[in-house]
């Protein structure tokens, strides 16, 4: 049996006014999906546990199939894993995002999508200015960094140290959303003295200058420590791959063993190679039971506001991911495809919310039952439900 997982990164989303009434996954034209949804079933699964907030990492376990409230520690570790970092019993990972902040608002939690080169000189400087042998700033794609905390027994951070994702605050008034509980202090003054770091520093004045927004601190946030995961292999018998260009998705292959496909053109944003994507995963059908491919395209354009953009990123999943990795799939004498969005990013919010989200479900064994194509509202009708979203995958791999 070959297996097929596509996660369309916060797909699933509320009715909007720009799309008639509709949401994105209604508004788009995605024949390979619906017609998958023709052929087998849909359902409805929660990912993120009411304890957590939700987000990738948490759902991200889910949909991987292991239960977030016995496995995870934060995000920053299984981005810290994905660069091949190891942490000590006493050490941290936090996540260090390059922010744009005006009028002490986060005004652009990208900081205008900052290049990685670019970030790589600003990580650089953080560590000459802020950097100790126990504070480390480690660079890694665009915005997206960490920094490592090399800590000792008693050290500063618990789980009662609590701290906000900078995307699910746009446009907000920071001083709401800073930093709290053991701790804090030294993430908040970290940040605040960023700021003097980065305010001069020629990479800005360059973007400036270039019309560009620049990074004008760092915001601190999805601590924890190591966590330690069962390997997949061992827990449901099956060798995956994955293909993705996000960190965090990358470091919960890591841990469970899943075998990383780095694709070139794979940015982690929307202007993403969907087709070289499609075209790495066709091939990696060959040598694994399981390839997964995570599309972050639609939880950006959702952080961004834009429905049109979120609706064409729906689109070309479908047309150069779906279509090509299921026309592949049937060649197999046995073959399941699963497509899952991990949570839901509402354009509304511009942030990511709780609730099920809707996936398909087609191949050997899975019976058609009559649905007429994949959306929220198609899925609601479906008598599938999953209020532990990590439940699925024993499902989905199940050949009766």
């Amino acid at each position: 049996m070959k297996y097929a997982i596509i996660i369309p990164d916060g797909a699933a989303d509320e009715p909007v006014k720009e799309l008639q009434g509709r949401t994105p996954l209604q508004a788009a034209r995605k024949p390979h999906m619906d017609k998958l949804a023709r052929q087998g079933r849909l359902g409805l699964s929660n990912n993120v546990p009411d304890q957590f907030t939700p987000a990738s990492d948490v759902a991200m376990l889910s949909v991987f199939g292991y239960d977030p409230v016995r496995y995870y520690t934060g995000r920053a570790p299984l981005e810290a894993a994905a660069q091949g970092i190891k942490l000590g019993p006493y050490d941290w990972a936090i996540r260090c995002n390059l922010v744009y902040i005006e009028n002490e608002e986060m005004r652009d939690f990208t900081a205008g999508h900052i290049s990685s080169e670019e970030a790589r000189d600003l990580m650089a400087t953080l560590q000459q200015s802020l950097g100790t042998a126990s504070w480390q700033f480690v660079a890694g794609v665009s915005y997206r960094n960490l920094l490592i905390y090399r800590g000792q027994a008693g050290g500063p951070f618990s789980a009662d140290t609590k701290t906000q994702p900078p995307h699910d605050i746009p446009d907000r008034p920071i001083a709401e959303y800073l930093p709290s509980g053991p701790g804090s202090e030294i993430l908040r003054d970290l940040m605040e003295r960023s700021r003097e770091v980065l305010r001069h520093h020629p990479i800005n004045k360059k973007r400036q200058a270039e019309g560009k927004r620049p990074a004008t601190q760092i915001w601190l946030w999805g601590l924890g420590q190591a966590p330690n995961l069962e390997p997949f292999e061992r827990l449901y018998g099956k060798r995956g791959a994955i293909i993705t260009a996000v960190d965090l998705v990358r470091g919960v292959g890591a841990l469970t063993g899943w075998h990383r496909i780095d694709v070139p053109g794979a940015t982690g944003y929307i202007d993403t190679d969907y087709a070289a994507k499609g075209r790495y995963a066709v091939k990696a059908l060959t040598d694994y039971d399981i390839v997964c491919v995570h599309i972050e395209a639609p939880d950006e354009a959702s952080h961004e506001g834009k429905a049109e953009v979120k609706v064409w990123t729906i689109e070309q999943i479908d047309q150069h991911i779906v279509g090509p990795l299921v026309e592949a799939l049937t060649t197999y004498p046995a073959w399941r495809v699963w497509i899952t969005p991990d949570h839901r990013t509402t354009l509304q919010t511009r942030a990511h919310a709780r609730g099920l989200v809707p996936w398909i479900m087609a191949g050997t064994n899975i019976a058609a039952e009559n649905f007429l194509g994949y959306d929220e509202f198609e899925a609601e009708k479906s008598h599938y439900r999953f209020a532990e979203g990590w439940r699925v995958m024993r499902m989905f791999l199940n050949p009766d």
